[in-house]
């Protein structure tokens, strides 16, 4: 990666021991079916981060100082099967020595990796998949790992909550759960949509932000993009709320396809990260050490459906 540090940020705020906040690059782009390039999303969104104001007027904050720790991008993709397997380890350890994990990919399928590692450590995970398409197909094109199964395993496994959706295969119908899905069309007619979503999340949330769940005029380089999409401000308002009243114990934001002649897009991620980091840590003085209120809730066994030992040292 072209970047030393997160943002910039003095390298003071950067050293994983000392670090809150993690950001793992996943420069991953093996399953895309239309337009080509999210693999070069996280460089494009590392470099319009370091063009950031880091003071945060909303909040009044300056998150930085949590300490933001970039990792080392996973650069696994000899198949996406391997891709999947590197994130979800990755992701645990950084889980398991009490950092608050973030991704930047790369296509949707590295969340498949991610959502297994904060399922397999969090009790009664919900995951809030913040997307223009459905991403629930079991396999496609011969794999599971596509972008296209995104949350199909979070969808038998976790409590998932779908908000913008307005484009899926008809076989996808079988899988979701209408009650847990918000569709763009109803959700602009509807003034309490953000209301119900948070009503039906757990206490431990996960996010999924796919780009393409802006609508284009906000985001229009990223690989699939669908008009009616959801605005600026009304996503910040949403975000706010899921991160005041829940525990958000992680998140991703994916499927950047940056385009050279069209900066805006790697501004709008950048700024989304610093938004969402923003959030979690309002309130938290920057000497405090961050521990997870939900380190209780972390599964005890040892039992792991992943043949990993939860014990074993990072």
């Amino acid at each position: 990666m072209k970047t030393k540090t997160y943002a910039g940020i003095p390298q003071k705020y950067a050293v994983l021991e000392t670090a809150k906040i993690v950001v793992i690059p996943v420069p991953y782009d093996g399953t895309s079916t239309w337009l080509k390039g999210a693999d070069k999303g996280p460089d494009a969104f590392l470099e319009a981060s370091e063009n950031m104001e880091l003071y945060d007027i909303e909040t009044q904050t300056e998150v930085y100082k949590q300490g933001v720790y970039l990792a080392e991008p996973i650069a696994e993709n000899s198949s996406p099967e391997s891709m999947v397997d590197a994130v979800y380890k990755t992701t645990k350890e950084y889980i398991k020595r009490n950092k608050f994990v973030t991704l930047f990919g790369g296509e949707h399928s590295i969340s498949i990796g991610s959502i297994r590692a904060f399922h397999e450590c969090f009790d009664n995970l919900t995951v809030l998949h913040i997307d223009a398409h459905a991403d629930l197909r079991k396999e496609y094109e011969g794999t599971p790992y596509n972008h296209a199964c995104a949350v199909y395993e979070a969808s038998q496994n976790t409590n998932l909550v779908q908000v913008g959706i307005r484009s899926m295969d008809i076989s996808e119908t079988t899988v979701m759960d209408e009650d847990k899905t918000f569709f763009a069309h109803d959700m602009v007619k509807d003034d309490y949509w953000m209301d119900k979503v948070i009503d039906i999340l757990g206490e431990n949330v996960y996010i999924t932000f796919d780009l393409d769940a802006f609508d284009p005029s906000i985001v229009p380089s990223t690989g699939t993009p669908e008009p009616g999409g959801l605005l600026w401000y009304e996503t910040l308002d949403f975000l706010r709320q899921v991160f005041e009243e829940k525990n958000v114990v992680g998140f991703d934001v994916v499927e950047l396809c940056p385009n050279e002649n069209e900066r805006s897009s790697d501004f709008v991620a950048a700024k989304l990260f610093y938004k969402m980091l923003s959030y979690k840590f309002m309130g938290e003085d920057e000497a405090d050490e961050f521990e997870s209120p939900t380190i209780e809730n972390k599964k005890k066994t040892t039992n792991s459906k992943f043949n990993i030992d939860q014990d074993d040292e990072f």
